[in-house]
């Protein structure tokens, strides 16, 4: 057993990997993003948005998040007198995503306003790899290094077993995963990786690096036989919410993806866009999605919807 901690975490997925360890009684702050498991509810939450997201439209809050880093501004707004109250041993952070949660210097220059200073453990992953030495990382710091192991040789063990069996398919759809709809923007870090394993291509995508904004002629180019809809931060019941805004798109009805009815609205913030062991589940989903006759779902009802639209356009 490790020494019992104070911990707070910035990241909704290293949220998941404490109380995956087995120790999420120790959590005693969280951010208004942290959502799972559900043994979560009711901690003190120290970090909020800034920005009223759940008023806004994708375009709005690409704009305002773009205007708000070029002024050097944050995007989040962390409770300084709660976070000294609450006088943690060990603070779970990132320096991958600006977007994502507080980071780099914003992190640095809070810790000094702290009388006790905490240990900080930055998890910046960019790989499904990444991730796992990230779990390891976080089992280490609190004590739980068996507990980590275990569930990394299981996850891995669960993508082994799903790539030998996409190894050798003959068909490997072309996919395109969007994390953005207005504007759009193609998929990033250990997403591609998920695809490939799943037995898709996604040649728009950007392996180990930030997604990107990509010109919509490029997604007409590729003309993806899966498309799915899988905007960070965003469950699926807002994805659904935001997804006839796709009509709109020159020659979106041409796709493949539409014409065959495999345009997918997923549950990003679950499966996808937080680096943490349930992304094991969402390459599964992946899988699934591209090939459902070699592989069923058998898990959340709510992680995915099949998005139909009006082939007039």
């Amino acid at each position: 057993m490790g020494v019992v901690q104070r911990i707070v975490s910035f990241l909704p997925s290293a949220t998941e990997m404490v109380c995956a360890l087995g120790i999420g009684d120790q959590l005693v702050g969280i951010t208004h993003e942290c959502d799972y498991p559900p043994e979560i509810h009711g901690k003190p939450v120290v970090v909020r948005n800034v920005l009223p997201i759940e008023r806004m439209s994708q375009s709005e809050i690409d704009a305002a998040v773009t205007q708000r880093l070029r002024d050097g501004l944050s995007l989040y707004q962390v409770d300084e007198m709660l976070l000294e109250e609450l006088s943690p041993d060990l603070i779970l952070t990132q320096n991958l995503c600006q977007v994502c949660a507080p980071s780099g210097n914003e992190v640095s220059q809070l810790l000094k306003s702290l009388s006790k200073k905490p240990k900080i453990l930055w998890l910046t992953p960019k790989s499904l790899e990444e991730i796992a030495d990230n779990i390891r990382e976080v089992g280490g710091a609190t004590g739980r290094e068996e507990k980590a192991e275990e569930l990394i040789t299981t996850g891995r063990a669960k993508l082994e077993k799903l790539a030998a069996m996409t190894s050798n398919l003959l068909y490997r759809p072309r996919v395109f995963c969007m994390e953005w709809l207005d504007p759009v923007y193609c998929s990033g870090h250990w997403m591609p990786e998920m695809v490939k394993l799943a037995g898709g291509m996604d040649e728009l995508s950007r392996e180990g690096t930030d997604s990107v904004r990509i010109p919509w002629n490029d997604v007409l180019k590729w003309a993806p036989e899966v498309l799915i809809v899988t905007p960070c931060g965003f469950s699926l019941d807002k994805v659904i919410e935001q997804a006839s805004q796709l009509l709109a798109y020159r020659g979106w009805s041409n796709l493949p993806a539409v014409q065959q009815g495999r345009v997918y609205a997923v549950d990003a913030n679950s499966y996808f866009a937080r680096p943490g062991p349930r992304v094991v589940e969402g390459t599964e989903l992946l899988a699934h999605l591209f090939h459902p006759d070699l592989f069923s779902w058998t898990s959340s009802e709510k992680a995915y919807q099949r998005l139909e639209f009006s082939t007039v356009n």
